[in-house]
């Protein structure tokens, strides 16, 4: 079994992985991270994002924790992306992170969130950063 995390480099990303790296060590289960190629700290370009993917890599190696880092393909949906692998992998668990909204703004969820939690074929898990 596994834990399935989306992951942009933001602190609802930042929240999102955490929160999947100790369900994934609980769960003494793969941890399988989609990591979007939208990412702000690392910039958008592809060698960014392989720095990162490599960054996680090393960083799981560290910790002891059997992880599958995979890299969105440009212009591939990012939700469906989170889904499939989720499908594939038999998940348990799938973790997203949401951002603070407004007032308006809570009446709807963002499109990739609600598309993940409608459609992912185990729970989900939403998290947001500390404040």
């Amino acid at each position: 079994m596994c834990v399935v995390v989306g992951y942009v480099a933001t602190p609802e990303g930042d929240a999102a992985l955490e929160v999947a790296v100790r369900e994934a060590h609980k769960r003494d289960a793969l941890l399988v991270v989609v990591l979007s190629e939208r990412t702000s700290r690392f910039g958008a370009d592809a060698l960014g994002v392989e720095r990162l993917a490599e960054e996680l890599r090393t960083r799981f190696e560290d910790e002891d924790l059997r992880a599958d880092v995979r890299v969105t393909t440009k212009g591939r949906d990012v939700a469906e992306d989170i889904v499939e692998a989720a499908t594939r992998s038999k998940a348990e668990l799938v973790v997203i992170g949401l951002r603070r909204r407004s007032p308006v703004g809570k009446l709807l969820l963002g499109s990739n969130a609600q598309r993940i939690l409608l459609d992912a074929p185990c729970p989900v898990l939403a998290v947001k950063p500390e404040v």
